[in-house]
C-alpha cells in the first residue's frame, strides 16, 4: 500500500480542516514546499495536494504552490480542488500533477468527465468519492448531491475509472480511525478498483488495517501534523513494503 501524505492549501499556506469545515482551519506551515521537501526527505514518494481555495471558488487557484512543489521535489503528486474545466485540468498537469482528482465535476458534468477519461486515460484521473452520511458531498464538501457513494463509484467504475479516492467527511481531521466498514463495502461491491483511503488515519495500526482490507493507497494528513504518526514510522513502513 502506498502512503500519501497530504498538503491542503488555503491562501498559499499548509492547513488542515476538521470535517471539511473551513471555519476550523488550522495553519501548520506558511511554506507548503518546505513541508513537501521534509516529506521527500523521509523517503516518501507520493503527495496529495488539495487546493481548498479552488474547491470553494470552483476553479483552480493555487497553481503556483503546485508548480513549486513539483519543481523543487521529485514527489509524485495527485492534485484536486476546483477542477471544473478542460483549462483547469490541463493547467494542473502543466504545473506538475501526475494525477488529478475529480469530485464535484463528476457529479455536475459527467459527460465532460468521461470525455476527459477518454482523452487522458484511467491512470491520469482519480474519481473523488467524498461521502457525508453515505451520500456524495461536493464543492468543498458544502453541498449534498443526494447520490449514494456505492452506486456513484460503481457507475463510474463501469465507465472506465480505476482509481477511486474515498473520504468519509465525518472522519476527516478527527483522528478517530478511518471508515473501515465503508471501504470494505466498496471493495466488496465494486470490483477491480484501486481504492485510496482518506480521512481519520490516526495511527500505524490504522494503516495496517487499511492494507489488510485491500486499499492500494492511504492518505495521511492531520496525524502527521499533530505528531500522532512520525515520518520515520512511515518511512519504515515503506521500506518493509519494498
Amino acid at each position: 500500500m502506498i502512503l500519501v501524505p497530504a498538503i491542503d492549501i488555503i491562501n498559499g499556506q499548509c492547513v488542515r480542516l476538521t470535517k471539511g469545515d473551513y471555519d476550523t482551519k488550522k495553519v501548520y506551515s506558511k511554506s507548503p514546499v518546505e513541508v513537501a521537501k521534509t516529506i521527500e526527505g523521509a523517503g516518501l514518494t507520493h503527495l496529495h495536494v488539495v487546493d481548498l481555495d479552488g474547491a470553494r471558488a470552483k476553479h483552480i487557484v493555487n497553481t503556483k504552490v503546485l508548480e513549486t512543489i513539483a519543481t523543487k521535489t521529485s514527489l509524485t503528486i495527485d492534485f484536486g480542488g476546483g477542477i471544473k474545466s478542460a483549462t483547469d485540468l490541463q493547467t494542473a498537469f502543466d504545473c506538475g500533477a501526475a494525477q488529478v482528482n475529480l469530485g464535484s465535476t463528476a457529479v455536475d458534468a459527467p459527460e465532460l468527465v468521461l470525455a476527459w477519461l477518454e482523452k487522458f486515460g484511467a491512470d491520469k484521473l482519480i474519481l473523488g468519492a467524498d461521502a457525508k452520511n453515505r451520500r456524495i458531498a461536493t464543492h468543498g464538501w458544502e453541498q449534498d448531491s443526494g447520490l449514494d457513494v456505492i452506486e456513484f463509484v460503481k457507475n463510474y467504475s463501469q465507465k472506465g475509472f480505476e482509481h477511486i479516492l474515498c473520504t468519509d467527511v465525518a472522519k476527516d481531521g478527527m483522528l478517530a480511525g478511518p471508515s473501515l466498514e465503508l471501504y470494505y463495502e466498496l471493495l466488496e461491491k465494486v470490483k477491480n478498483i484501486s481504492l485510496i483511503a482518506s480521512g481519520g488515519v490516526s495511527s500505524m495500526d490504522d494503516l495496517y488495517q487499511l492494507e489488510e482490507l485491500g486499499c492500494t493507497a492511504a492518505i495521511i494528513g492531520k496525524a502527521i501534523y499533530e505528531g500522532k504518526i512520525t515520518l520515520k514510522a512511515l518511512e519504515n513502513y515503506q521500506l518493509k513494503q519494498s
